[in-house]
Parts: structure tokens; C-alpha cells; sequence
């Protein structure tokens, strides 16, 4: 399992939520991220959820 780090952010750049959950590849991490997010309201927010490696799974500006 990867650790994997979702992002939440504000139009003026404001940090709303900082999570981070363990998945098995980044397809995992991906559906899971989206959940959280649809879970919470953030799906129009600025976000990204990123893999250990430090690439982007997520993004939505």
C-alpha cells in the first residue's frame, strides 16, 4: 500500500483540507480521492491528490 495525499483549496488560495489515505496503485487512489471529495462538497474546488513518487493522480483548478 502507497500513501497518497488529497489537497483542498480556496479560490484565493486558502488551504481547506490536507488528508491522506493508502491505496494499492494510483487507479485506487484516484476513485478513493474522488470519494472523499464528492463525500465533503470539494468537487468544484481547487484540489489535487498526489502519489508518493510526487506525481499528480487529481487535479481540478
Amino acid at each position: 500500500m502507497k500513501k497518497y495525499f488529497l489537497t483542498v483549496f480556496e479560490k484565493d488560495g486558502t488551504n481547506v483540507l490536507d488528508d491522506s489515505f493508502e491505496a494499492e496503485n494510483d487507479s485506487e487512489a484516484k476513485k478513493i480521492g474522488e470519494g472523499k471529495l464528492e463525500e465533503q462538497g470539494y468537487q468544484e474546488y481547487t484540489h489535487r491528490c498526489v502519489a508518493p513518487e510526487g506525481h499528480l493522480v487529481l487535479f481540478h483548478r
